[in-house]
């Protein structure tokens, strides 16, 4: 709460704050991925929690910028899949997202109980992929450079905080003048296939070996934990897929409040022109 708290901090510049336009709203759902352990574009499947905490504010009764702050988790196994449980792969990434959007109401929720709504903007993330040994051992994936990164066919390291593109859209209810509950999905389209440390072709044994140690060698192919038969890929044999990009998704239910209103019902379903009883 304290880490959530500090980023609203963040996220409320002075000039932002003026009476009746400002809302405070809060997230809580799901958080998913797209990526090489798992193909579905959407799924509930290996799915997890996360939250949220941001700010609203009303350019128009119709269109706000918005900036929120989620966290949530990422998941993965090759075993619950039907496509690589050879291979034997998994992951977990804790997941923290800045968001800043525009965001369109179809209908005025001013003066209608109802919309739908759409919202695009830029965000930055942080993810880091870990997994366990074969010994129960916490091992950060990034630094074991799995495919080569930073030693093999300029494979570069990827970084662990990145930009996306966020977009997405759901549905609004007023409750009263100044509550308002929602539903919401947001997809990001990512600029990274290592979201899950898995993209492209195994380096050799020979050569992972030697510039990053057993415990690389152990955890780019597990095929033998299940298989005692299995033998390591030749280096250069498809270990992901580079053809497109990872994703990630929030799904979940949103709530809005709205700063310095008298939450009353009044307003709504009336002609504001005809009784201009808030003047936003």
């Amino acid at each position: 709460m304290k880490k959530l708290l500090f980023y609203l901090a963040l996220l409320l510049p002075g000039g932002l704050v003026h009476a009746q336009k400002l809302h405070l709203t809060t997230f809580g759902g799901i958080s998913n991925y797209q990526g090489d352990l798992q193909d579905k574009r959407f799924t509930f499947k290996q799915a997890n929690v996360a939250v949220g905490i941001g700010v609203a504010y009303e350019l128009t009764d119709q269109l706000y910028v918005t900036a929120n702050f989620k966290i949530g988790k990422l998941s993965a196994n090759d075993k619950n899949s039907n496509l690589n449980q050879a291979r034997n792969l998994n992951f977990t990434t804790s997941l923290s997202v800045v968001q800043i959007s525009l965001e369109y109401d179809f209908l005025n929720l001013n003066v209608q109980k109802f919309t739908p709504y759409v919202f695009a903007g830029l965000s930055v993330y942080h993810f880091n992929p870990y997994t366990y040994d074969t010994a129960g051992n916490k091992q950060y994936l990034q630094p074991l450079s799995t495919e080569g990164q930073g030693f093999y066919n300029n494979n570069k390291k990827y970084s662990l905080t990145q930009i996306a593109i966020p977009f997405g859209g759901g549905i609004k209810y007023a409750l009263t003048d100044n509550l308002r509950i929602g539903a919401e999905i947001g997809l990001s389209k990512l600029f990274t296939d290592y979201l899950d440390d898995v993209s492209n072709t195994y380096v050799d044994e020979g050569l992972l070996l030697a510039n990053r140690g057993p415990v690389a060698v152990e955890l780019a192919y597990r095929g033998e934990e299940i298989n005692p038969a299995a033998t390591y890929p030749a280096g250069g044999t498809g270990r992901g897929n580079p053809s497109g990009k990872d994703w990630y998704y929030f799904a979940g239910v949103t709530l809005s409040f709205r700063l310095g209103g008298d939450n009353s019902t009044g307003n709504r379903g009336k002609n504001k022109s005809a009784c201009p009883v808030n003047v936003y």
